[in-house]
């Protein structure tokens, strides 16, 4: 899943103002900012530049409003969603908009985490011995993260989706573009559960 790609296909053409919440590293935002873009990135943790503030989505003051808001794989970690999706949408211009990538964790089922675990047992001979406590170890790694079905209830009562798609994630974990393509075609194949999700809201 090539993000960066998906996010410049649903911006508005430059020079629009973009903010990205959750900024991690900082390597989206740069990306979008030498495309011409605007942008503010915004994270507890940012990195140093010109683009970037460390700071909170809730304690952000910065100006909009802003044509498109950023948050890649930052959703689930937001503890007060409603409250932050609040503010996304006051911080946007009418008809702007929300782009999300996001981990879609509470979708891994059965058959979902028995390939996760052939792939894992390649590059890690510790890997859980069973499909059972690979699950267990699984739920155990996302405390208090945001499911699936809160994230889209969230969205959909603030926004009006113009895009969504599903999307491979557990190949982050292996790394590799063949276990990529091999996720992809088991979940179009139906096989396994699309573990991301992409998405486009618009105010």
């Amino acid at each position: 899943m090539d993000v960066a790609a998906f996010v410049e296909e649903h911006l508005p053409p430059t020079p629009a103002y973009v903010l990205e919440i959750g900024c991690g590293a900082g390597d989206l935002a740069r990306g979008i900012a030498r495309l011409g873009y605007r942008t503010v990135a915004i994270d507890p943790r940012a990195p140093d530049g010109e683009i970037f503030e460390r700071v909170s989505l809730e304690d952000f003051t910065g100006p909009g409003p802003f044509d498109a808001v950023l948050a890649n794989r930052a959703l689930h970690h937001i503890p007060d969603l409603g409250g932050a999706l609040d503010k996304v949408a006051r911080l946007l211009r009418p008809g702007g908009r929300l782009i999300v990538h996001a981990h879609a964790w509470d979708r891994v089922d059965e058959s979902t985490a028995r390939w996760y675990l052939e792939q894992r047992r390649l590059v890690d001979p510790t890997a859980p011995g069973s499909v059972e406590s690979c699950l267990a170890d699984w739920t155990a790694d996302h405390p208090g993260l945001h499911g699936y079905y809160d994230m889209r209830a969230a969205l959909d009562q603030h926004f009006r989706e113009r895009f969504f798609a599903w999307t491979p994630y557990l190949y982050t974990a292996m790394g590799g573009m063949q276990v990529e393509a091999e996720e992809c075609d088991l979940i179009e194949a139906g096989k396994i559960q699309a573990v991301g999700f992409s998405y486009v809201g618009e105010t």
